[in-house]
């Protein structure tokens, strides 16, 4: 089995490809890419075995098959060779592998491919259409909030929901929540799964810019189409908590601020914040927002008053900086509303104005004021 392609165009894909393969594999052959040749198309595949990515690019080939190839030497020649065309000669008996390029001969060891894990093939799914900037935005802007906890596997993915032309994707920690909710979908599907946070974040890096994602899903797997390229990921068999119910409904006190200054407010005042607690206090009435916070173990403190427009009674609440920093930075609206009712219950963070057709909500839990 022989093909030619360009170093550059075969980097690209490798990379893309490399982000499912673990660090610890349970398999020696699962730290390889998976080369399959059919005509004119290679196509690779490198899993963890329960994320696997697939992508194709055209070469120059003599032959059909298949061989494993060792990712890390594989890439690291790659990267440090200039863009050429570089030659594969793949010894078909025992699967030595003979690189070429204008500089010289690489040879490595590579591995029967018949040995490679089987990728989940789309099998009774259900399937939907969203355009990639969407998909891209919806994951950015939850992804932040799941949980590391593994004792909690439910809160360590992001749930989605799908509701026919309604698509709600929601992440939470138990600290923090944000709900996202896209409304035009247009699908005769009704159903609900939960996707593991590095899928996700791999998904993230890859998306194109402007193409349609297909999105395809069974009891047990994702499958995320786009141009060349499909993700799948096992999904996380787990009940996801009833995230409604956390949702307070009676918040009388709405804060309505400028996002920017309020973020860098928080990001100064947080300095002088205990380091364990991160705690800010808000201290909010009529025009006024005063922020502050101190560490009373080293004698740290710092005050800042904000203008602000605040319809409720005086309020003195008391929030994790570092959780408020990181939710208002998702936001992209100029202006923010916090809804709240009291010191004890949570605080709501919304952007002043919507994009069309997508909706977001932010929750985030108070800190106990210890006075």
């Amino acid at each position: 089995m022989k093909f030619s392609v360009s170093s550059s165009e075969l980097l690209k894909q490798l990379t893309l490809a490399a982000g499912s393969i673990g660090s610890n594999p349970v398999l020696p052959i699962l730290e390889d890419f998976l080369f399959t040749i059919s005509g004119k198309t290679l196509r690779i595949a490198a899993t963890d075995l329960e994320t696997s990515i697939t992508t194709e690019i055209e070469v120059n080939a003599d032959g059909n098959g298949s061989v494993a190839v060792p990712a890390k030497i594989l890439l690291d020649t790659l990267k440090a060779l200039p863009q050429q065309p570089i030659t594969f000669t793949v010894d078909d008996e025992n699967f030595g592998i003979e690189i070429t390029s204008a500089y010289g001969k690489y040879r490595l060891a590579g591995e029967n491919g018949q040995d490679f894990p089987a990728i989940p093939e789309p099998d009774s799914v259900d399937e939907i259409e969203l355009p990639a900037p969407i998909l891209n935005q919806s994951v950015s802007k939850t992804l932040f909030a799941t949980s590391s906890d593994e004792l909690r596997p439910a809160m360590t993915g992001v749930f989605f929901q799908v509701d026919f032309n309604k698509l709600t994707m929601v992440a939470t920690d138990a600290h923090k929540l944000v709900k996202y909710t896209y409304s035009n979908l247009s699908s005769e599907v009704s159903t609900s799964f939960i996707v593991p946070k590095k899928a996700l974040n791999l998904l993230k890096n890859a998306l194109p810019g402007g193409d349609e994602v297909k999105m395809a899903f069974n009891k047990a797997n994702a499958f995320f189409n786009f141009g060349q390229t499909q993700l799948v990921c096992r999904l996380i068999d787990a009940r996801y908590p009833d995230y409604n119910a956390v949702i307070p409904v009676d918040n009388p006190n709405t804060l309505t601020i400028s996002r920017t200054d309020f973020q860098n407010s928080l990001k100064r005042i947080a300095i002088y914040a205990n380091k364990t607690t991160n705690q800010v206090i808000l201290n909010i009435h009529d025009g006024s927002l005063t922020v502050s916070a101190q560490d009373l173990d080293f004698s740290n403190e710092a005050t800042e008053q904000l203008a602000c427009s605040y319809e409720g009674e005086p309020l003195t609440i008391g929030f994790n900086a570092k959780f408020l920093v990181e939710m208002l930075g998702v936001l992209e609206s100029d202006e923010v509303q916090m809804e709240l009712s009291t010191p004890t219950r949570a605080g709501i963070l919304l952007p002043n104005e919507d994009s069309e057709g997508e909706d977001i909500l932010m929750l985030v839990m108070p800190v106990m004021l210890s006075n």
